[in-house]
């Protein structure tokens, strides 16, 4: 007994010691104010997640940096809230008005026997083809709806509960709330938003052994690991070049220093850095050659030696500590990043060895 009072003590002394700051609240039904019991309530990309108990009260330790805490309760619109220090949140969660929902598919162009026809290319364009994505699997494909317009010759996917997906290469499952997916046939473009949430499966050594290999792997010229040396003052050491879109020029681009002040800006109070290109950049990953399955698909010359991801950014985004950066909508990006679909993403809080 005093054995498994000490563990108690000793974790919670590790848990203190790794919080940072605490996000505390309560979730209440906007109309009736009744609290809801077990809404979830987790941040945004990451493996970090709680619920509400039986008053609706919840608490969420967490290290320091940026979130997106989500709040969600089946048959209500979810909420997202940014937080950077510990904050009380009231939040009164509105339900859904299914009414709006019958609508969109008696007047959309729903298709039946949408899983059959275009799952597996959702599958593709969703989760990945790479080979650490693609062996994950979709556990509940039912929730899906499918809707082609041919007008537009367009296909939109949405989900009316969380998407639950199991990748045993990285092992984790991920609950994903689709907003929607979109896919544009005549030019190929293909976006997709919404709020994921990560578990880690249960292993014996080997397999625990194989996943930190592979989930160092997926780190590596990652969009995360760019912005934990972004921020961290060593992209050059780590592999990294910037270079910025020519002014005279639609096609050259140019080296730059990223920490030139001109694009950067320097930790401040907050504990985030700001950073800015005022026309596109190539981000180059030198230590690193991408998959056959990408040079496939891209049909680049065998033997490309590097990855590259090109960002334009509408508006200047912040970094924070974690690899958090905001806001999320001003940076659009082409290449290599985009092919990294969710079955290559690792939860915002992982951190490498």
């Amino acid at each position: 007994m005093l054995r498994f009072i000490l563990s108690l003590l000793f974790t919670s002394i590790l848990i203190d010691a790794a919080a940072q700051y605490t996000v505390t609240g309560r979730v209440i039904d906007s109309a009736s104010q009744e609290p809801l019991y077990r809404a979830s309530v987790f941040c945004q990309g990451t493996t970090i997640g709680t619920s509400t108990d039986k008053d609706g009260y919840f608490q969420l330790p967490l290290r320091n940096g940026g979130y997106d805490v989500t709040i969600s309760y089946a048959g209500y619109q979810a909420q997202v809230i940014p937080v950077s220090e510990s904050v009380n949140l009231p939040v009164a969660l509105v339900k859904k008005d299914n009414s709006l929902t019958e609508v969109v598919i008696k007047s959309s162009n729903e298709v039946a026997d949408g899983w059959e026809k275009y799952g597996d290319f959702f599958r593709t364009h969703f989760i990945g083809a790479s080979e650490l994505a693609s062996n994950s699997t979709i556990r509940n494909p039912e929730v899906l709806r499918f809707l082609y317009y041919k007008k537009s010759n367009r296909l939109k996917v949405l989900a009316d509960e969380p998407i639950q997906i199991v990748n045993p290469s990285l092992g984790y499952e991920i609950r994903y709330q689709l907003d929607s997916f979109v896919y544009q046939y005549n030019t190929q473009y293909f976006l997709y938003r919404g709020y994921s949430f990560f578990t880690e499966l249960t292993g014996d050594d080997s397999t625990q052994l194989a996943w930190k290999r592979n989930r160092r792997l997926a780190y590596e010229g990652s969009r995360l690991q760019f912005m934990h040396n972004y921020y961290d003052s060593n992209l050059t050491e780590n592999g990294w070049v910037i270079d910025l879109l020519d002014e005279n020029s639609e096609k050259k681009f140019n080296k730059i220093d990223p920490y030139d002040t001109t694009y950067y800006v320097m930790p401040d109070s907050t504990g985030e850095i700001e950073i800015w290109f005022p026309r596109k950049i190539s981000i180059t990953y030198k230590k690193k050659a991408p998959e056959p399955e990408y040079i496939k698909a891209m049909k680049l010359p065998k033997g490309t030696p590097y990855l590259i991801s090109y960002i334009d950014l509408k508006d200047a985004v912040a970094i924070r500590p974690n690899g958090y950066f905001y806001n999320q909508s001003d940076w659009v990006q082409q290449g290599y990043w985009v092919w990294k679909n969710l079955g290559d993403q690792l939860p915002n809080d992982y951190e490498p060895d």
